[in-house]
């Protein structure tokens, strides 16, 4: 299990503080990639980019096709480039991948479902390993959860003891989640706009 699965598992087990979108989800999925790799030295990081390290690719599938997708050449890309462009869909990618697996189940087929119906985790072992760094406050899991909204934020900022690696990913997926916010709820403002000129003709 990596850490991307079992922040997974945790977005779907546990009651959120707020309401989990898909693309924050991804970013931090992105971000929990991120760190494994690097924990595991397959990457590193020089300052805020992402580099190849001397490992060899993980067994994992994902992390290894995540590894595979790094830029070889100078200067490299920044953590931030690396969690908008790893990110996009891998929520759904992770689903999908965990489903295939028997990691997890799809209520009536269905793929991506709402809160209200949605995926649960099948495997127990896998369940009980995300359940047990969720309850011992894990801080890595803790703060990719924290990030997207599973968890409450607290006012000291993300839980410890982080490497100064983690601290600059987890830096990076709190950003990005905020610009998505941000864009999404511009998005929002011109829509109704949009909709209250139409409405004058």
């Amino acid at each position: 299990m990596t850490t991307a699965q079992d922040l997974l598992i945790v977005s779907l087990d546990v009651p959120p503080a707020r309401p989990v979108e898909r693309g924050e989800l991804s970013l931090a999925l992105a971000g929990a990639e991120l760190i494994d790799l690097v924990e595991a030295g397959v990457l590193v990081l020089a300052d805020d980019r992402v580099a190849p390290g001397p490992a060899p690719a993980p067994a994992d599938r994902l992390l290894a096709e995540a590894a595979a997708s790094v830029v070889r050449r100078e200067p490299y890309e920044s953590v931030e480039e690396w969690l908008w462009r790893r990110g996009r869909g891998l929520a759904a990618a992770y689903t999908a991948r965990m489903e295939a697996d028997g990691l997890l189940t799809s209520p009536r087929g269905r793929r991506l479902a709402g809160r209200s119906d949605r995926n649960g985790a099948a495997d127990p072992p896998a369940r009980r390993r995300a359940a047990e760094r969720w309850a011992a406050g894990e801080p890595v899991l803790a703060g990719l959860a924290t990030t997207t909204g599973v968890r409450e934020e607290e006012g000291d900022g993300f839980p410890g003891p982080l490497t100064d690696q983690v601290a600059t990913v987890l830096v990076a997926v709190g950003d990005a989640v905020t610009e998505l916010t941000a864009v999404r709820q511009r998005r929002s403002v011109e829509d109704a706009a949009f909709d209250n000129v139409w409405r004058g003709f």
